[in-house]
């Protein structure tokens, strides 16, 4: 069963399976301790820490192993701010940064601290200039991620960088994506990453606080790894998980793999608009993660779609691997302006067979072309069914006639998406050029997806007003 969603987790490397089997055996004793079961486990977790920093780029006295990547953000989001008390309590961050950054920023709000995000673009980019921009006398630390986990777009954290040391501010990357694929350019302050990223075993993370760099751990004092990451090493996890990126790094195909990969993407980025009807490929074209690409299907239900990707044999997860659990849509869909319904990210581990991308581009047009039918799509252009059709019997959209004739409302009060965008889709076309169609929606995804839907059909998205009972869009056709 191939498996596509290596952003959230890649498959465990080969030489991690190896390198943690062995390390079982030599480094379960306590690293302080001078007896000579503590001094093997202290070489390895030293031999581990060097081997980490050369991959990373920095020096091992300025590394830290922490229980997870997240935990990595969190700690170095909190000891950078706290040590920047009197310069300011402003937290500068992208739309798009992962969930672990937004919950610590809500943390450092909720204990009066101040918190600014800097806008993407719709290919979810952050310009360097609006960085610059946004850095005031206040501002306390920067956090940019250095790819998206979602989009795969990467952000210009050379440039960032640069900018945020002219002012004085540290820069935090979180590189939990981008490590594997090499070092993280630029002049940052701090940087955060996971090693089941990269085929590591999970439970491992590093934090990087650079010499010069300001920084106050917070919570209760612990002599261990600086007193930056409390708690015992799990040195066997610690030695696989550096040996799996060192190998990564070590190889010399590592380049003409990540060549490969983005080869394989491209295919999936030009075939899938070509195979399925009303697509829109997200992300930034060029300046993106070789092996991960997303795209989003029109009138489609995503978790639908992801469990009959399932049923064909492909694991591949939709929208934000974090937030899958909730029903609220995508912040970083949201904050790029684009479709979150019907969302596909598909991100391919070291290896994938070019057989299992060609397959999966065979599947994909009849399983979105399935759930269409069963959500009452009435054509794969979503045009208005004719009189009498079976899809207009079973899933006809509540419509009135509006204030003239040339508008109409659609009532889809209690629906969730796509049932919204697929009513407003049948009925565009019952109004003349100029007229409007106004739909009553109660579920948080319309405010997303009625705007995408008019930007992907080349018509006017006139905003939203308060109903009675969520919210009224208003559409106006111009084609």
């Amino acid at each position: 069963m191939p498996y596509f969603d290596a952003a959230s987790s890649a498959p465990l490397h080969p030489v991690a399976r190896e390198a943690l089997l062995a390390s079982l055996d030599e480094g379960w004793a306590d690293p302080a301790r001078l007896y000579r079961e503590g001094r093997r486990g202290r070489l390895l977790l030293d031999a581990a820490r060097e081997a980490a920093a050369e991959a990373v780029g920095c020096r091992p006295d300025e590394l830290v192993f922490t229980p997870s990547g997240t935990q990595a953000v969190h700690l170095g989001v909190a000891g950078a701010l706290a040590a920047r008390r009197r310069v300011g309590r402003r937290l500068l961050h992208s739309a798009v940064e992962h969930s672990c950054v937004l919950h610590a920023a809500e943390v450092h709000e909720a204990a009066g601290g101040t918190r600014a995000e800097l806008a993407v673009d719709r290919t979810g980019r952050v310009a360097a200039g609006d960085v610059a921009a946004a850095l005031t006398p206040d501002t306390a630390l920067v956090a940019l991620q250095s790819a998206n986990h979602e989009v795969g777009t990467e952000q210009p954290v050379e440039e960032a960088a640069g900018l945020c040391r002219e002012s004085g501010v540290p820069l935090l990357v979180d590189a939990a994506q981008s490590l594997p694929w090499g070092p993280v350019p630029g002049d940052w302050s701090l940087l955060a990453a996971s090693a089941h990223k990269w085929g590591g075993p999970p439970g491992v993370g590093l934090l990087v606080v650079r010499k010069g760099t300001r920084f106050a751990p917070q919570g209760p004092a612990d002599e261990r790894e600086s007193g930056r990451s409390p708690g015992f090493e799990n040195i066997p996890a610690i030695v696989a998980a550096v040996a799996s990126l060192r190998a990564l790094r070590a190889d010399a195909g590592t380049a003409t793999e990540a060549a490969r990969l983005r080869q394989l993407v491209n295919r999936i980025r030009t075939r899938v608009p070509a195979l399925v009807p009303e697509v829109e490929v997200v992300g930034d074209p060029v300046h993106r993660l070789p092996h991960l690409v997303t795209f989003s299907c029109l009138y489609v239900d995503g978790e639908t779609l992801l469990h009959e990707l399932d049923r064909a044999g492909f694991s591949v997860s939709s929208g934000s691997s974090c937030t899958s659990s909730t029903l609220a849509p995508s912040h970083v869909l949201r904050a790029m302006g684009v479709l979150s319904e019907g969302n596909v990210r598909v991100s391919l581990p070291y290896g994938t067979k070019e057989a299992d991308v060609d397959r999966f581009l065979e599947v994909l047009p009849g399983v979105v072309r399935s759930v269409r039918e069963r959500l009452g799509v009435p054509s794969v252009t979503a045009e208005a069914p004719e009189a009498g059709s079976a899809a207009e019997a079973d899933e006809a959209p509540r419509t009135a006639a509006g204030a003239g004739s040339e508008d109409l409302v659609v009532d889809s009060l209690g629906r969730r998406c796509p049932i919204p965008v697929i009513e407003l889709a049948k009925v565009i076309g019952k109004v003349p050029v100029g007229g409007t169609v106004t739909v009553l929606s109660d579920d948080e995804a319309a405010r997303q997806d009625i705007p995408a839907w008019c930007t992907m059909r080349e018509q006017e998205y006139l905003g939203e007003r308060a109903a009675e009972r969520g919210a009224a869009y208003v559409v106006r056709r111009r084609v």
